[in-house]
C-alpha cells in the first residue's frame, strides 16, 4: 500500500485486496497518515481485485473520520468486483465514486 501526501488529499493506492486480513492495518496507517490540512482521502481501488466486509467496514469507517472533519472519502477506478461489492451493499451511495 502507498500513501502519498497531495497537499489537501492524502493519496492511498496499491491495495490488491482490502479484506478482514489487512482491513484493521488500512485504516490505521491511513489514519496515522491523516493531517488537519486533509480534505479528502482518495482510495485508487483500479488495481483492488478482492473486497469484503471489513474492506468496506474500513471505508466506511474513514469516511466517518473525514465526515467529523467536514471532508470526504473517494473511490477511485473501482475495479468491476469492487464496484459489485459496492452496489450490492448500496454503498455507492455513501462514496464518491470517480472514473478517470
Amino acid at each position: 500500500m502507498n500513501i502519498e501526501n497531495k497537499e489537501t488529499v492524502l493519496a492511498v493506492s496499491g491495495i490488491a485486496e482490502l479484506a478482514a486480513g489487512n482491513a484493521a492495518q488500512v485504516r490505521d496507517d491511513v489514519r496515522a497518515a491523516l493531517t488537519d490540512v486533509h480534505k479528502s482521502i482518495e482510495f485508487d481501488l483500479s488495481g483492488t481485485s478482492f473486497l469484503d466486509s471489513s474492506g468496506l467496514g474500513t471505508l466506511i469507517s474513514l469516511h466517518k473520520t473525514m465526515a467529523a472533519k467536514e471532508g470526504s472519502v473517494k473511490l477511485v477506478n473501482p475495479t468491476p468486483v469492487a464496484t459489485q461489492v459496492l452496489e450490492l451493499t448500496r454503498m455507492h451511495r455513501i462514496f464518491e465514486i470517480v472514473r478517470t
